[in-house]
């Protein structure tokens, strides 16, 4: 995996207008006249996402060649407790598709009537793209159909105005995808924060400055493949439901999932949280919920009473300027720099950073409390830039919470939860429904062309 640093800049595209909301009902949307010309046209294909554990005979079938392959046949029926009538037709459907392959050199030799050829992942021609667009920093991943991250390529958010900021963020993807001559890009996967409609791939985020962003079209007509967003936190939470369980050593990434409720918390430069219920992250049709405005106070980190503004990245640097911990501009005025001076036994930076991790063990407390899960994650660099700090997280949260202790699982991903969010919104649809996914990616390329 390599990690490289790109901006590219290009003129404004025309802006797309939305589409109309047509009721309350389920967040769904008819087209104006003026919108028409872009969800008509066959360059256009925005894709709700699927954050779920899939319970459909390919889906099945596909996730234990993900998980378990090489894997034979009747090994798939007996995980999946599919007739094996049932697994030959889908694994026959997922080879003519093109993403399993056979095995013959794994082959059980001796077997009477039909060779039990092993299935697994046929993932080196293909790749999809995740985009996290975060405050400050946007990143384009490409990651295999396994999940795995193959590269990143980490640009300075898109500035200026947001039809601008759009076409840079297009045009960076797109040169991004030309790098990739051996492999087939399948989907688009996009995170962000703010509020994103996934019906329409359309996207409010205050604090960019964007209002109905047309996010999904715009990518979708410049790199022509079916595109999904998702708050990015969702999409967290989603990368811990599917592909957690492998990063942890469980069985199967499913495991992850086995858990009724699974509560994940984040942050950062903002903060978040999502609820998986029964193997699905729980994504309101009105946009998630926040905990930005969550009571918090800090002597130290000053803030304006609420949890965002006390924890986010920029409340400790600013906090640290103020302490000449670091300084007041410059390139040493930096985040990193006040990690390293308390590592290397500044007191006043520990002290801020231990004071944020209270912060944060009392506010996961009250969010634990008040929904009390079965699985309690966090996530974020807030967590994960500083494991110090988890002890005086865990500290905090066993005395704020009154309910029973509670362990509190970091995320597998580490400080590459926001690639891992991206890269599962790119590949839950295939998670869901690999054949139709394959169908849809393959009509969209031809429609390119």
């Amino acid at each position: 995996m390599t990690t490289a640093t790109a901006a590219v800049s290009t003129a404004p595209a025309a802006p797309l207008r939305r589409p109309t909301r047509a009721g309350t009902a389920h967040n769904k949307r008819v087209l104006t006249p003026a919108s028409a010309r872009y969800p008509q046209s066959r360059l256009l294909h925005i894709v709700a996402p699927s954050l779920k554990v899939a319970d459909a005979a390919a889906a099945s079938v596909f996730s234990a060649a993900r998980t378990r392959g090489p894997v034979a046949r009747d090994a798939i029926a007996q995980h999946t407790q599919l007739s094996i009538a049932t697994v030959n037709r889908q694994v026959t459907a997922l080879l003519e598709a093109g993403i399993l392959r056979e095995r013959a050199d794994l082959a059980v030799s001796g077997a009477i009537g039909r060779p039990r050829v092993p299935v697994e992942v046929n993932h080196e021609p293909f790749l999809t793209l995740g985009i996290h667009i975060g405050a400050r920093t946007t990143s384009i991943v490409a990651t295999d159909l396994f999940g795995r991250t193959l590269d990143v390529v980490e640009t300075p958010t898109p500035s200026g105005t947001q039809a601008a900021a759009l076409a840079t963020l297009a045009s960076s993807a797109r040169r991004y995808l030309s790098r990739w001559h051996r492999r087939r890009p399948l989907w688009v996967g996009v995170a962000s924060g703010g509020v994103v409609d996934s019906t329409t791939g359309y996207l409010d985020h205050p604090r960019l400055g964007w209002r109905d962003a047309p996010v999904g079209p715009v990518l979708a007509e410049a790199l022509g493949l079916p595109v999904s967003l998702a708050s990015h936190v969702d999409a967290m939470a989603g990368a811990e439901l599917l592909l957690g369980g492998r990063r942890r050593g469980a069985d199967t990434d499913a495991d992850a999932g086995q858990a009724r409720t699974s509560l994940y918390v984040y942050a950062r430069e903002t903060v978040g949280y999502a609820l998986s219920i029964d193997g699905r992250v729980h994504s309101p049709a009105s946009g998630p919920g926040t905990i930005a405005g969550l009571p918090a106070q800090s002597e130290l980190l000053g803030g304006t009473g609420q949890l965002e503004s006390t924890v986010s990245d920029e409340a400790v640097l600013t906090a640290a300027r103020k302490l000449r911990i670091v300084p007041a501009e410059g390139p040493a005025s930096t985040l990193p720099a006040v990690l390293r001076a308390a590592r290397a036994g500044n007191a006043q930076a520990a002290g801020l950073l231990a004071d944020r991790a209270r912060v944060l063990g009392e506010a996961v407390a009250l969010l634990r409390d008040m929904l009390n899960p079965d699985d309690l994650i966090v996530g974020g660099q807030a967590f994960t830039e500083y494991p110090e700090g988890m002890a005086a997280v865990e500290s905090a949260f066993a005395r704020r919470s009154v309910l029973a202790a509670r362990d509190i699982r970091v995320t597998a991903f580490g400080n590459r939860v926001q690639e891992a969010g991206a890269g599962i919104v790119s590949l839950g649809g295939l998670y869901a429904d690999p054949i139709g996914a394959m169908r849809r990616a393959q009509t969209r390329r031809s429609a390119a062309v």
